[in-house]
């Protein structure tokens, strides 16, 4: 399978990034990644794990490439390397207005860009509340041109019981829009359960 590019930006969600990338790796899933100024400092106050130690993490794995969101040099900034799409996950709404209106001011806007002239998939996982006019305008832009827009809200039917149920549960959402099925094992069993 070509690469999955993840593009990781400064909005709440964290968590959601980090389970993708795992998720994809331990399935040997080859991931380009990249991430925004923003979204170090939002994994900072989100997460237990420093940034630059998961991304140390994620290098041991040979199907694991990260760029800098600085490198539009990078590979994932030019149509002439095969991917498999990408997500942004998660997705501030100002990434999405920048995508919406082609700006390209650094990499995870570049690779965007690339997806959309190339047709290949995108996948934005906005994060933001309530939503303005505005949001819901550059979304409805980019899902017109074939973009997929997948909030992230739980599924309160399957009885999610913690954090890391709804997690997996969007994260499986999310990578089934690129044909990858039931890579979430037992971490979507709690589906259907009764008190």
């Amino acid at each position: 399978m070509d690469p999955v590019v993840v593009g990781i930006s400064g909005a709440s969600g964290s968590v959601l990034a980090q389970t993708a990338i795992d998720t994809l790796l331990r399935h040997d899933i080859p991931v380009i990644a990249t991430c925004s100024s923003a979204a170090r400092m939002v994994w900072q106050e989100e997460m237990d794990e420093q940034f630059a130690s998961v991304v140390a993490r994620w290098q041991e794995n040979p199907h694991f490439t990260y760029c800098p969101i600085g490198d539009l040099k990078s590979p994932i900034a030019s149509g002439s390397i095969p991917t498999s799409g990408m997500v942004v996950i998660p997705c501030s709404t100002g990434t999405v207005a920048a995508i919406a209106q082609g700006i390209s001011t650094n990499l995870l806007q570049r690779a965007a860009e690339v997806c959309i002239k190339e047709q290949r998939r995108l996948v934005l996982i906005p994060r933001e509340t309530p939503l303005s006019a505005i949001h819901l305008e550059n979304m409805l832009k980019l899902a017109r041109l074939g973009v997929m827009i997948i909030p992230p809200e739980p599924a309160f039917y399957l009885r999610p019981r913690t954090i890391q149920d709804i997690t997996d549960y969007l994260v499986a959402k999310t990578l089934n829009a690129f044909g990858i099925q039931d890579v979430m094992g037992d971490g979507l069993r709690y589906q259907r359960t009764t008190d």
